[in-house]
């Protein structure tokens, strides 16, 4: 199949990297001409001076943020398929004031739960299991009803408790913990569940860690490797890993995730949840990500219609239905109907952000190891890449005057 690639390379004079994105057109479905027909339509949309226009006022805001706000991280925005911002701001180790850069590996904490769900969502086009199939059916030792489905986790709905708070008497804290350790100890002691399955959302890392488990009985492969060969290497993303206690070499490169404090920021140290994968444990950097955004629109992982069905709002309680939840993203209606595919993350002093628009094959990638309240001004981001939605980001809180110059 054959490789597109076009690099542009956007003039900016504050120094600030922006480069375009690779468009690169490699599927492994059925009527992928289709997907890299479309791919090639948005790419067209593309205005390089629009771009650098928006880059600089990215770059003004993310200066004010770090400046003012404490921001500590990586940043890359893409619109059209090409990467219009991306730049890093503080320190990967505060101490020996080693500098950040978007080559940064940093904890995805919850985003990783799209990698688990995308996993699922392949194993689901294999034939090998479906979302309607009640866990048991693949953790035999599953000690709760079969109306607990794959849906059910995947959705948050299956009123499981949190295994870190549930099975906290029960193991030794000095040594990590593994999904098949949490497995097994669901399966002896039986903690009570939250509420009736299937009744309410109510978001919950232990359902994360199950599908995690059952793609390893289905697989035969321990998560860490089939993540790597079905998603990361797929997807090109050469410099992602999910983290493993035993290897601690891992995190060489990695960003030190601080919390603040007065004075100097404290480190926050790892514990015995971090070897327990599929609700967070990912590391990986922005350019990564973008590789991973890219490789969604490109239908590299799983199909086009497979990942509609993800990001499908899945509830209908009135009390949840404007903030909703697909299949491993979280989706907010706007006050045009729309609705915005995104996921935080917060683990162990790292924050994290990522807007996924396959619209417009668009992303806002916002990977921070200071733990504070900078990102609640994501929105201000969402304004200036969409211009013409910003009074429906900013719910009638005027966008600073710097941000409303330059033809956008």
């Amino acid at each position: 199949m054959r490789l597109k690639k076009s690099l542009l390379l956007l003039p900016f004079a504050i120094l600030i990297t922006i480069v375009s994105c690779s468009h690169q057109s490699g599927h492994f479905w059925e009527g992928s001409s289709e997907a890299e027909k479309r791919n090639d339509s948005i790419a067209s949309l593309f205005d390089p001076q629009l771009a650098q226009q928006k880059a600089i006022k990215l770059d003004t805001f993310f200066q004010k943020l770090h400046k003012n706000y404490g921001f500590n991280g990586a940043v890359l925005v893409s619109q059209y398929g090409k990467i219009i911002y991306k730049k890093a701001f503080g320190y990967s180790n505060y101490f020996t004031k080693t500098a950040l850069q978007a080559q940064t590996h940093f904890q995805l904490a919850s985003v990783s739960k799209q990698f688990t769900a995308v996993a699922v969502m392949q194993l689901k086009e294999k034939g090998l299991l479906n979302y309607d199939d009640p866990v048991k059916k693949y953790i035999p030792n599953f000690p709760y009803d079969s109306v607990i489905t794959v849906r059910s986790l995947l959705t948050h709905r299956s009123g499981l408790p949190n295994y870190a708070y549930a099975l906290d008497k029960y193991y030794n804290k000095k040594l990590p913990l593994n999904n098949q350790m949490v497995v097994d100890l669901f399966a002896k002691f039986k903690p009570g569940i939250d509420y009736r399955p299937n009744a309410k959302f109510a978001y919950n890392n232990t359902n994360y860690l199950y599908l995690a488990a059952i793609v390893e009985k289905l697989t035969g492969q321990n998560f860490r490797q089939y993540v790597k060969e079905n998603i990361f290497e797929p997807a090109e993303m050469a410099h992602s890993f999910i983290y493993d206690p035993a290897h601690p070499e891992q995190l060489k490169t990695a960003a030190i995730g601080y919390l603040p404090r007065r004075g100097a920021p404290a480190v926050a140290g790892f514990d015995h949840l971090d070897g327990v994968t599929g609700d967070k444990g990912i590391y990986s950097t922005v350019e990564d990500m973008h590789h991973w955004d890219m490789a969604l629109n490109q239908e590299k992982l799983v199909k086009r219609s497979t990942l509609e069905e993800a990001f499908t709002p899945q509830h209908r309680e009135p009390k949840v239905l404007p903030k909703n939840y697909g299949f491993g993203w979280r989706l907010t209606q706007l006050e045009n109907g729309e609705w915005l595919t995104y996921h935080t993350g917060w683990w162990h002093g790292f924050k994290n952000y990522y807007l996924h628009n396959p619209k417009d094959n668009s992303a806002i990638i916002i990977l921070g190891n200071m733990a504070g309240h900078s990102l609640a001004k994501v929105n201000i981001v969402q304004s200036i890449l969409y211009p013409e939605k910003a009074s429906i980001f900013m719910k009638g809180e005027p966008l600073p005057q710097e941000f409303t110059q330059g033809g956008n």
